[in-house]
């Protein structure tokens, strides 16, 4: 039995509020990895582009005011 047969097994064995809980947090969890996955693609892109950032020529930028 897999671990997903054995939540179902659990889920289904919970009245209609627990299993709501259940599927929030379910939600809450896959977003908490949605969240991840996208800082870590973020991190990965900025350590790429430093080289291209970070220099001499375009140092003028380096005080441009952001919003």
């Amino acid at each position: 039995m897999t671990t997903a047969d054995k939540l179902i097994d659990e889920i289904q064995q919970l009245p209609e509020p627990l299993q709501q809980e259940v599927f929030d947090f379910t939600q809450f969890l896959k977003e908490r990895l949605a969240r991840a996955e996208a800082n870590n693609l973020m991190q990965a892109q900025q350590r790429s582009m430093e080289g291209v950032w970070d220099n001499t020529e375009d140092e003028v930028w380096n005080n441009v005011p952001t919003r």
